[in-house]
């Protein structure tokens, strides 16, 4: 399967580079997995198409103030660093720009001195290990110094930090944002549980590998980056018990739908616990647990539109995608949202 047939044409004006102040006001576009129709909505009304007896299933992760900006402390040199992954102790991987200026040995200085960190070794794919130093408290210092690491398409500054968080991120270790979670506000949710629809909740720590373009040719030669997720025993029997009794699973985003096919057996059965995955889907993948998918627009020839088009066809997806361009949908991290049902 040839990259390149995952491509398609998109304005650059249609990326948008802001969000709404309501999150639940973007527009919606709903599509038909099995006949590739579709119909134009806004979000609030996603719960119309859901109903009694299903479960939604949202990813709990907090995106952390991942981006630092700090000096190499021998030159003085700028740099900035990116948290990806927490190792043990103090020690996290990290993407450093520029690259070739932080070999092992390295010391960097941010905020003054507040925090400092040394190179310690290079791994996959030009990303470093650095062991940081510091007096206090981690969190409390990154909060200070760290800013949100939006993905490089954004150009604008993010006024408010929370706008790249879910209302329901929960525990801290994402590097960037589930997304298509941005659309969902308290009291739609609270409407939605009302409606008898049930809400699991799993955590899957986003990495960079998400937005990293797709450097081969042919799509199975393409290695995904390793993610850590947990799912909660009291979770996942929410999960077993809606799938039980017949009721529909449907994923909130694409790192949700990963969680669940990653942590399901083989008969569907969705397990407890934690682990790391790099499971790629892609056309001609079987779905063990996921019915249905809420996600955002998303990158040509990236994984993720991939993804979208295992669930739907890959014809379904992208003659949705050429009617979103058609009627001006705004793309990616803060924009519109399409339901595959």
């Amino acid at each position: 399967m040839n990259v390149k047939d995952f491509d398609f044409d998109l304005p650059e004006e249609l990326i948008a580079q802001d969000p709404l102040e309501d999150r639940s006001s973007s527009r919606l576009l709903v599509l038909d997995k099995k006949t590739g129709a579709y119909r134009h909505d806004v979000f609030r009304n996603i719960i119309d198409y859901l109903n009694p007896g299903d479960c939604l299933v949202i990813n709990n992760t907090k995106v952390i103030p991942a981006r630092l900006l700090g000096v190499r402390k021998e030159t003085g040199a700028h740099i900035e660093v990116l948290l990806l992954k927490r190792r043990e102790n103090d020690i996290w991987e990290v993407l450093t720009r520029p690259g070739k200026k932080t070999r092992p040995g390295t010391v960097l200085s941010f905020g003054d001195g507040l925090l400092e960190a040394t190179v310690l070794d290079v791994v996959e794919d030009g990303n470093r290990l650095i062991q940081f130093h510091y007096q206090g408290i981690f969190e409390e210092i990154l909060d200070q110094l760290g800013q949100m690491p939006l993905p490089p398409y954004i150009t604008h500054e993010l006024k408010d930090k929370n706008r790249y968080q879910t209302v329901y991120a929960k525990y801290e270790g994402s590097a960037a944002a589930p997304t298509a979670g941005l659309h969902f506000t308290e009291s739609l949710l609270k409407d939605i549980e009302a409606k008898g629809v049930k809400i699991a909740q799993v955590t899957l720590h986003v990495g960079l590998g998400t937005f990293r373009p797709v450097k081969a040719d042919v799509v199975e030669e393409h290695h995904m980056h390793s993610e850590f997720y947990h799912v909660e025993p009291d979770q996942a029997a929410i999960v077993n018990e809606t799938k039980a009794a017949g009721g529909r699973i449907i994923a909130v985003g694409t790192t949700s739908c990963r969680t669940l096919e990653s942590a399901a057996d083989e008969n569907g059965v969705l397990q407890a616990g934690s682990d790391n995955t790099e499971i790629f889907i892609y056309p001609g993948y079987h779905f063990k647990m996921v019915d249905a998918l809420i996600t955002n627009f998303h990158l040509p020839q990236s994984t993720l539109i991939m993804l979208v088009s295992a669930l739907a066809g890959r014809e379904h997806v992208l003659a949705a995608y050429e009617e979103a361009v058609r009627q001006r949908y705004r793309f990616f991290s803060f924009g519109d949202a399409m339901f595959i049902n």
